[in-house]
């Protein structure tokens, strides 16, 4: 068992019974206090904890780590960058820390003024700057759902996508993180029966239901990442919702793929939960039919089972769930998924981000994106304040939530949410 996962580990600061955030979870990013620089943090309850400060008072100097700056840095790439040893080095000193049988930081007054802040007394920031992006199309049930709406519901799946993990290399610069406000895009669409596209605001704006992975290593061009050594260069995952325009990215898609449909804006969570945390919810994922390629053949449980959730806010009244799905239902693991990227030699860098594309389940209440879960618009959700959605109106605000569960330990994510504004001018 990894030291800071063990479940009977208390910390001397209080943790809600329902928290995503007990020690055992240790996740990492980027706080803001008021009037102050952005710097690493860490969670546990509804404390935020300044790793810099941390620092200060010497609590890493024997960890080996040449380059402090790390502890300093408005983001956490550097950190990253130091590799798997490290961060599993950092973890486990701050779940010694904080433990409620030691006594190094918790007998420091001074110092605890210091290193902890209240969830709502600071700014939560991008935790990494994010090189290169990539959004993967890993669900079956979703990939599934769209080929009968929009293909041919016999041969929904086209020929290629049980034998590669399917992806598309999409925009960094628009991913923002939780608590944004994003305008509604503005693009080309082609109504029904008319002979010539129109430009104007998107009627069909959609929120996909995703999880991302950080990449912790840097590969030069030409090298590839085994699938069974991917998960050494995966930091950790954020909660990632890809905000799309379904009537753009009909008429824009073909034969490239979606551009302006989906590059207007996604969001993310903004802790990283290391995948050390989330050991104790690994599962096996769905049975690959036919048999992947041997570069593609993974073994063990590389699937977690993390609770997904989605919500909408109207403008007034309360949030409603309209889904709630597993990042266990991928076809495609994140292993798969990153030794696919790179076997041609793509090199990647810390703080890279691949998305798992829209996450389904086998029923409709766990459709990932309101395309699927309305069917097109045909079946029109019901919210609590007794109106009615298709898609995601002006000024309704989206909510994702995600955590692991067992009868143990609950790790969790935390919120993304995003407000959806009216169109500019």
């Amino acid at each position: 068992m990894i030291k800071a996962n063990n479940p009977e580990l208390r910390s001397w600061i209080d943790v809600p019974d329902d928290s995503d955030f007990p020690i055992q979870n240790i996740p990492f990013g980027i706080m803001k206090p008021k009037n102050e620089e952005p710097r690493p943090a860490t969670r546990i309850g509804d404390m935020v904890i300044d790793l810099s400060v941390l620092c200060d008072f010497g609590f890493f100097d024997d960890l080996g780590i040449s380059d402090m700056s790390v502890f300093y840095a408005t983001v956490l790439n550097d950190f990253i960058a130091l590799g798997k040893t490290y961060w599993s080095a950092v973890r486990e000193r701050l779940s010694e820390l904080f433990n409620i049988d030691n006594d190094d930081l918790q007998g420091l007054e001074e110092a605890k003024k210091l290193v902890l802040f209240h969830v709502d007394e600071v700014e939560m920031m991008m935790p990494v700057h994010v090189g290169d992006y990539t959004d993967f199309y890993s669900s079956i049930e979703h990939a599934t759902n769209v080929g009968k709406m929009f293909r041919d519901p016999d041969n929904a799946l086209l020929p290629n996508w049980k034998h590669i993990p399917v992806a598309y290399h999409g925009r960094s610069s628009s991913i923002v993180v939780s608590g944004a406000q994003i305008h509604r895009p503005k693009g080309q669409t082609m109504p029904a029966d008319a002979k010539n596209p129109v430009f104007g605001p998107s009627r069909l704006l959609d929120f996909e239901l995703e999880v991302a992975f950080i990449t912790g290593s840097k590969t030069n061009l030409g090298e590839s990442v085994p699938v069974n050594k991917a998960e050494d260069s995966i930091f950790g995952l954020v909660l990632f919702n890809d905000l799309s325009a379904r009537d753009i990215q009909k008429w824009e898609y073909i034969p490239l793929g979606p551009f302006l449909s989906k590059n207007f804006g996604s969001v993310i969570s903004p802790w990283i939960v290391t995948l050390e945390a989330l050991e104790p919810f690994r599962t096996k994922g769905p049975k690959q039919d036919p048999p992947v390629l041997p570069y593609l053949k993974s073994t063990g449980k590389k699937n977690f089972d993390i609770n997904l959730e989605v919500f909408i806010k109207p403008a007034k009244g309360e949030e409603t769930r309209v889904t709630r799905s597993n990042f266990k239902y991928l076809y495609w693991n994140m292993a798969q998924q990153l030794a696919h990227h790179t076997v041609n030699g793509c090199n990647i860098n810390p703080g890279d981000m691949c998305a798992s594309g829209t996450i389904s389940g086998a029923t409709p209440d766990s459709y990932g994106s309101m395309l699927e879960l309305t069917w097109r618009g045909e079946k029109p959700i019901k919210l609590n304040d007794g109106s009615e959605r298709k898609f995601i109106q002006d000024n309704d605000t989206v909510i994702f939530r995600g955590y692991a569960e067992n009868e143990d330990v609950r790790i969790g994510f935390g919120e993304c949410v995003v407000k959806i504004l009216p169109a500019t001018n």
